[in-house]
């Protein structure tokens, strides 16, 4: 059966010697934007393309502010440094997720809480998240505390994996009733909505990745999103060394980072987010001809969008029988030069981690033991231009 589904990702991806995750496409005006941002000298963290990027990730996801920075990860730590995270504070996160959503909570010498996800959309459950607050948080004054470690859970960071949308209009609910800041994690998910609105914009804060392997890419990069002008302030004030406004001198009034994304990289990410729903479109027919092939073997199952969302299918994702089938799958499809993935290994089981409070995970296990990801790169119409 293996050879079987190695035959069709071939014939999805003709002339293909070794079959990437995830490959990027320059076919826009990538070059035509990279070489205007290397002759207008500016091509650090000031210039004409990054406050352009800004501007067309509000136009595109609808928020109200954007700032952009040096990758995922950053714009993560920046979001949690403004909500107000403290040492010593707990945040509320999934362990079926990458390491980074887990680093970004530790640089702020804060301390991750692992609770289960959902197995059809793979990220944070909210039934799992409300029984965690229920039985093991208490609400003081306007604020949450965890009643065994007596810390203040100051934010919760869903994860929207894959870019399937998780339940998130129930987690920002819950969030809201128990005065806890949402923040989402929405690094793999641009462009994936639930009921229309862009994931990472439904909390406070949220933001995107724009890593070699995400569905649009500038090398590197990502940026945070919010309707907040208070927090989008500070968040740029951090990201550029918390450097105070004057024409020559140098005065920096708290901890800053420097965080910005440079103009080189937002000239490139203005040209590939100008393709992206064209993107979104080949890749969900790609994800349509994955499902239609699936359907018709009975111990593989393929991850389908929830009712309501809308994903971008960054990677498409089937389900073994159990680790076995999973291993063995993953050693065939590799060996064939067919690249596939496992899900990431828990973060509770990580060393760093291991100490962490966890909810009970059994859906996280079960789908780690089962999950794989399957080559899902946008496929070119031509070989002169995407368009």
């Amino acid at each position: 059966m293996y050879d079987e589904v190695i035959s069709f990702i071939r014939s999805l991806f003709p002339g293909k010697g070794m079959i990437p995750l995830h490959e990027p496409i320059f076919k826009g005006r990538e070059k035509e934007y990279v070489n205007a941002a290397i002759d207008s000298t500016f091509v650090s963290s000031v210039g004409e393309f990054v406050n352009r990027f800004e501007t067309m990730i509000c136009e595109y996801t609808k928020a109200g502010y954007a700032v952009a920075t040096v990758n995922g990860t950053a714009a993560l730590h920046t979001s949690l440094m403004v909500a107000g995270v403290k040492d010593g504070d707990e945040i509320i996160t999934q362990p079926l997720t990458f390491v980074a959503t887990a680093n970004a909570i530790s640089y702020c010498r804060a301390r991750p809480v692992f609770v289960d996800v959902d197995c059809d959309t793979m990220g944070l459950s909210p039934d799992a998240l409300h029984n965690f607050l229920a039985s093991r948080t208490e609400q003081i004054g306007i604020g949450c505390r965890n009643k065994d470690t007596g810390c203040r859970i100051a934010a919760c960071v869903p994860m929207h994996t894959f870019g399937q949308p998780c339940r998130i209009e129930e987690i920002a609910e819950i969030c809201r009733a128990h005065h806890i800041t949402l923040i989402e994690d929405s690094a793999e998910s641009l462009g994936s909505t639930t009921h229309g609105k862009q994931t990472g914009t439904f909390g406070a804060l949220g933001i995107y990745s724009f890593n070699g392997n995400k569905i649009i890419t500038c090398g590197g990069g990502g940026v945070m999103v919010t309707d907040d002008p208070i927090l989008a302030a500070h968040a740029r004030h951090l990201t550029t060394t918390a450097k105070k406004p004057h024409p020559y001198l140098y005065e920096h009034d708290e901890l800053g980072y420097n965080y910005r994304l440079p103009n080189l990289n937002a000239a490139m990410a203005c040209a590939q987010l100008e393709n992206l729903e064209g993107y979104i479109e080949n890749k969900r027919q790609l994800a349509q001809e994955y499902d239609n092939f699936f359907a018709s073997l009975t111990k593989i199952d393929f991850i389908k969008e929830r009712s309501g969302a809308r994903s971008n299918y960054w990677l498409n994702t089937i389900l073994l029988a159990d680790r076995e089938q999973r291993d063995l799958f993953l050693q065939v499809a590799n060996q064939a030069q067919v690249m596939s993935r496992p899900a990431w290994n828990l973060l509770n089981e990580l060393p760093m981690y291991s100490q962490c409070q966890t909810g009970p995970l059994n859906n996280a296990q079960w789908l780690a033991d089962r999950l794989v990801s399957l080559p899902s790169s946008v496929r070119l119409r031509n070989q002169e231009s995407y368009r």
